[in-house]
């Protein structure tokens, strides 16, 4: 058993009263090993004791989360406020005909089969909405909270350059996006006298940014020409705080604008602008004439000519109703600090009519404008100076702009000046109601974090691995109830990666205080001494660090692999382990009853382990073992005396005992013909029909009286419900009740399946199911096994092994799940920054103490996700840091340390929190914080939490940029980075895990939850909002990928309007690839792809598609071997024809369509509008 390091065991903190139904810290001392392991990360010996002896100090997630903050279930910090102060109980709309609120409904005439869109809208019961955050202060808008500097304020000094360090003083590169200012000093800018606005409807954006958002004020129409030159403005500049903690650095005195006072210790305009004179920063190219007044027309600018910040579009956008092209001929600038990641493409089109022209109007005096800006207006003639590439100076076509008719009050509060700032600091915001179509037709880049100057050059952890929800972290927790946005961290710790830097070394440099691992963000005081970037101590170096291992010399430590990359793993040293580490152990257990006997899995399952021996992780000292169960218990001797292998059959099952346990775990390289004459015999010796029972819990602990002495894998083969012995269960499903709101019975029946994983956690055994049912099995309890294991479980309903394709799926599976890496005997703890704390986990796990995660055995496909809380004031400092160090034995038996480091900048005020929002990471956490709350609260509750969410951060949102809403503003705004939200929480609403009204197995139900629960990032947003693709044109997007020709079709929105007749459609979830064919496609393309002539020719339903020597059938077969090559198995492929008995399951994945039971995503967006006050 591992050593765990000293500060895994630490009880910080008061003790929890509120534990859940299961107390973690009063298991029976005899299910727990004798001894606890002495610390791995230090030579202290520690007492013998069980682990079990410490407080526990929070609740496991899977049964008593405090996710959403439910009462009862952690002791709030301030009282618990049991609806939103932002808006009143919701109510349906009864009033007015649910058909008259749908203002731009989307036809459906462009399928054959209209779908969705003729019944009215359901809304939710009257009853007060519950919130995620019940015990958040009440918006405050956010003109009452005046930003603050960091330290004193700034000194007079020479002005230097101030650009990041791409070269060290050189000047700034005209194609990088510079780092934001983590401390972004922004005053509030005063609504100025300009007229309101028109309403104007926006488009969605990629992470690219290739052109302006267009619900800015600053787009002119496109019908006028351009004139004059375009001018280049000024990188954002980086923050100006130079030092860890310390003040700020000096810089040039801040001058105040002619007739207004500047505030004290206040920083005017946008942060990320050096605060030095702007003759300086900015000068037009002296190749370019003296530009001139625009007229009312707008041209973009080249696309690699962009020298200003990222948050400044270069190009139009499509108009309404046009979807966004191909993909972009340039990449953003994250290649140089995270792996390469899908590119962001997406070009767009064209601009709607009507839009206001760019500029600022003469006359306006715009406060909070850096010190070199003219205050009011720029005359013709003169270079204009603080105004970014993109934007044409002003002229006097500005003086019509305001006598524009058809104006409206959505707007009317914003001038023009502020809509500007808003374009340059990246605080733009979405009309939700008129932009149709805002999901990018290209994946996008994750949102780039953006450090201060002293580590924009650091390599921050990929996103693939850490992301946070928040990408700029509120300095105070009141900041973070104010913006409604859930903190938390999603984190994929044993992720395969190609790349991963090894050290070995006799001293891993480490903090004395907090244990922290050393890392990209630490600060060297001088070549010797080094201050933790998490509890801020002073540590001395090693000389050893100082060696560098790449150039074989002593030197600049900064040329450690340890402070070059944000993931590294450590060959831990002998301190590390108190037992030798222990070997591959896999054990095997089949159910062998009646039901599994006419499913044939067992066949499949011996033919993949017969294929696979040899591929199995581990040394020479890797162990196997099978056992068999259905009324009875068969187990089978390999030892070194027998020819062949020897079965034995235990008829006690109340007590259960080991015949041979010498003889039943052997040494695979030893006995590996006899184990596969066993994998030979196995399916004929059971192929005769058996007893229609199955004791699965005697088999279980058989098994870990067999595998506790040493620990390793168990994997059970289930095929129905355990019906005698212990742990048996009764049916508990109502088949007339799937498709009821009220969702009964997803907590365990009976606490045996936990009680059995903890011991088996204890004992570095890890349970992970196969359940190829038939028919209800109660998944809901079994899973238990796999929960508090830390294993996974596997799904396949109604399986049946004659079905060909069942069968391929299951071997691709259970393929990838023996051949895959993995790690023994982990231990994983994630430490943060000094006045942040971690206050649920959400994953399959044991909490060992008070932050530590118990992983016997750890998997590349295994996610986790944690809620964060703000326990002290965060302003002084630049940064707040995450590190995640997992502590594993391999397969080859090495004891490593992998350590992910992720450092995120501070935000002080609430549109800088609600503009760095990471949409994809929320939707992530939310997804497991709501199956947590099906579990301990009901259905209803976890999704009325949901919907609230949307409610309250579009609220926050609209406070914070002080927008009109209720049902008489015509508007929704979102702000860019959560534009997505909505219609992500719709589509997880739509989940087969969270959905209701819909006829849904409990078992199916239960399964995609923990599949929310256990799924890495990228796979689950798949699973929530499919990607749906064209496949009828795909030769028109065929690109030059790696010396290899490959089509990029565009994804398309999950509606029913975006279906033609004339084609074909690829919808893939993660699991299965559907492909719906329309009845008036091409016969071309019947003939090309399909081999047939003839839509009629094709089969109702198809598993496969032929393989056929022409380009079309050639080009999508490439396609979807792209598709499988970021996923650890194969997709399934279906093709349904449209008038196919099951087009239901393609056409029940639209999500953005109405169902009986659901919203469609307007009237989604009608009903987040009505309760949004």
């Amino acid at each position: 058993m591992s050593n765990i390091p000293t500060s895994y065991n630490s009880n910080s903190g008061p003790h929890n009263t509120n534990l859940g139904p299961y107390q973690f810290n009063q298991i029976p001392p005899g299910q727990l090993p004798g001894s606890l392991k002495q610390d791995a990360n230090s030579n202290n010996p520690v007492p013998q004791s069980g682990f079990n002896n410490q407080p526990n100090h929070y609740n496991q997630s899977a049964n008593s989360s405090p996710a959403f903050n439910h009462s009862m279930m952690m002791p709030p910090s301030q009282p618990s406020l049991q609806s939103s102060p932002i808006r009143p109980p919701m109510k349906p709309l009864t009033n007015q005909n649910p058909i008259q609120n749908m203002q731009n409904i989307p036809s459906s005439s462009a399928h054959p089969h209209p779908m969705y869109n003729s019944n009215p809208s359901s809304y939710p019961p009257n009853q007060p909405p519950r919130q995620i955050n019940d015990n958040a202060p009440p918006l405050i808008p956010s003109s009452q909270y005046q930003p603050l500097m960091n330290g004193p304020p700034p000194i007079s000094k020479p002005s230097i350059n101030q650009y990041p360090p791409s070269s060290v003083f050189g000047p700034p590169p005209t194609n990088m996006q510079p780092p934001v200012n983590p401390i972004n000093q922004r005053p509030p800018l005063p609504m100025a006298s300009a007229s309101p606005l028109t309403s104007q409807a926006n488009a969605p954006f990629s992470s690219s940014m290739t052109g302006p958002p267009r619900n800015s004020p600053l787009i002119p129409p496109m019908n006028a020409p351009m004139t004059g030159p375009n001018i280049v403005g000024p990188p954002l500049g980086p923050p100006r705080n130079n030092t860890v903690n310390g003040p700020p650095m000096p810089g040039p005195p801040l001058t105040t604008m002619p007739g207004h006072e500047q505030p004290k210790n206040q920083m005017s305009g946008p942060s990320s602008l050096p605060m030095m004179p702007m003759a300086q920063q900015i000068r037009p190219p002296s190749s370019q004439p003296m530009p001139q007044p625009p007229s009312m027309g707008y041209t973009a600018p080249p696309v690699n000519n962009m020298s200003g910040p990222q948050s400044l579009p270069t190009g139009p956008l499509p108009p309404m109703g046009q979807a966004m092209p191909g993909p972009p001929g340039a990449r953003s600038n994250m290649q140089n600090r995270y792996p390469q990641m899908p590119p962001s493409n997406f070009q767009q089109q064209s601009m709607s009519q009507g839009m206001p022209p760019q500029g600022i109007p003469q006359g306006i005096a715009p406060q909070g404008i850096p010190q070199g800006m003219p205050p009011q207006g720029i005359p013709q003639g003169m270079p204009p100076q603080g105004i970014p590439q993109g934007m044409p100076p002003p002229g006097p076509q500005m003086q019509s702009q305001n006598r524009m008719p058809g104006l409206t009050q959505q707007m009317g509060q914003l001038s023009v000046t502020q809509q500007g700032f808003d374009q340059l600091w990246g605080h733009q915001m979405v009309d939700l109601m008129q932009c149709k179509h805002i999901l990018s037709e290209y994946p996008e880049d994750p949102p780039e974090i953006r450090l201060g100057p002293q580590f924009a050059d650091a390599p921050n952890c990929s996103p693939e691995i850490f992301r946070c929800t928040i990408n700029r972290i509120p300095e105070s927790n009141s900041l973070l109830q104010k913006s409604r946005l859930p903190l938390g961290i999603l984190i994929h710790p044993f992720k395969d990666l190609n790349h991963l830097p090894v050290i070995q070394c006799t001293t891993i440099v480490r903090c004395r205080a907090c244990r922290t691992y050393i890392n990209p963000f630490v600060y060297f005081v001088d070549a010797k001494r080094w201050k933790c970037n998490l509890c801020y101590r002073v540590n001395d170096l090693p000389e050893e660090f100082q060696y560098d291992p790449v150039s074989k010399s002593y030197g600049d430590p900064t040329r450690r692999p340890e402070i070059k990359s944000a993931t590294i793993e450590f060959i831990a040293p002998s301190e590390y382990m108190l037992r030798p580490p222990q070997p591959a152990v896999y054990l095997f257990l089949f159910d062998v009853s009646q039901i599994a006997r006419e499913s044939g899995y067992l066949r499949i399952v011996c033919d993949v382990l017969k294929s696979n021996l040899e591929q199995l992780p581990g040394d020479a000292r890797t162990q196997i073992g099978f056992i068999c169960y259905d009324a009875h218990i068969h187990y089978y001797l390999m030892s070194d005396d027998l020819t062949k292998p020897k079965e034995m059959t235990v008829l006690d099952i109340d007590e259960v005992f080991l015949p041979s346990p010498e003889s039943l775990l052997v040494n695979l390289g030893e006995h590996r013909e006899m184990v596969r004459e066993l994998l030979a015999l196995l399916p004929d010796r059971f192929a005769a029909p058996g007893a229609p029972a199955s004791a699965l819990g005697a088999a279980l602990q058989a098994a870990y009286k067999l595998m506790a002495p040493t620990g390793g894998r168990i994997t059970v083969f289930q095929t129905c419900l355990p019906n005698i012995g212990p742990g048996a269960l009764q049916s508990r499903e109502d088949p007339n009740a799937r498709s009821s709101k009220d969702v009964q019975h997803l907590s365990p029946a009976t606490d045996f399946y936990k009680r059995l994983a903890l011991d088996c956690s204890g004992a570095q055994v890890a349970v992970d199911l196969f359940l190829l049912s038939s028919q209800y099995c109660d998944l809901a309890t079994l899973s238990g096994m796999s929960k508090f294991s830390a294993g996974t479980v596997y799904h396949m309903p109604v399986f049946l092994g004659a079905r060909a394709w069942q069968a391929a799926k299951l071997a691709a599976l259970l393929a990838r799940y023996l051949t895959r890496k993995i790690g023994f005997e982990a231990v994983m703890r994630v430490r943060c920054t000094r006045g942040i704390s971690i206050h649920t986990f959400h994953g399959n796990f044991f909490v060992r103490s008070t932050d530590l995660l118990s992983l016997p055995n750890v998997s590349p496909d295994a996610g986790f996700g944690m809620q964060l809380a703000i326990d002290e004031s965060l302003g002084d400092l630049q940064h707040a840091c995450f590190q995640a160090a997992l502590l594993y034995t391999s397969s080859k038996g090495e004891r490593r340390i992998r350590v992910h480091t992720m450092a995120i900048p501070i935000a002080n005020t609430l549109p800088d929190v609600l503009h760095a929002a990471d949409q994809h990471c929320i939707v992530g956490l939310l997804s497991k914080m709501a199956v947590d709350r099906c579990v301990s609260a009901s259905m209803a509750e976890a999704r009325e939490a949901l919907m609230t969410v949307a409610v309250d951060v579009l609220g926050a949102a609209r406070l914070a940029h002080s927008l009109p809403a209720g049902p008489a503003a015509p508007a929704l705004f979102a702000p860019r980075a959560l534009r997505l939200l909505p219609l992500y929480l719709l589509a997880l609403l739509k989940t087969k895990a969270l959905r209701t009204g819909t006829s849904t197995r409990l078992d199916e139900r239960v399964a995609a939850m923990c599949e929310l629960k256990c799924l890495p990032l990228a796979q689950l947003l798949r699973l929530v909002y499919p990607d749906l693709y064209p496949i009828h044109t795909l030769a028109q997007y065929v690109q030059r990928d790696d010396d290899e020709q490959l089509p990029h079709p565009p994804r398309m929105q999950l509606t029913s309007e975006r279906i033609n007749l004339n084609g074909a459609y690829l919808l893939d979830d993660g699991e299965t690839m559907m492909i719906y064919v329309c009845n008036a496609v091409s016969p071309a393309f019947l003939s090309e792809v399909f081999g047939v002539t003839a839509f009629s020719q094709l089969p109702d339903e198809a598993m496969s598609i032929p393989k056929l020597e022409n380009d079309g059938n050639e080009l999508l077969h490439a396609f979807i071997e792209k598709l499988n090559d970021d996923r650890p198995y194969p997709s399934n492929i279906v093709v349904f024809r449209d008038n196919s008995p099951t087009r239901s399951r393609f056409t029940e994945r639209l999500i953005e369509d109405r169902v009986e039971s659901a919203f469609s995503y307007y009237e989604f967006l009608q009903h987040i509008k009505t309760q949004v006050k």
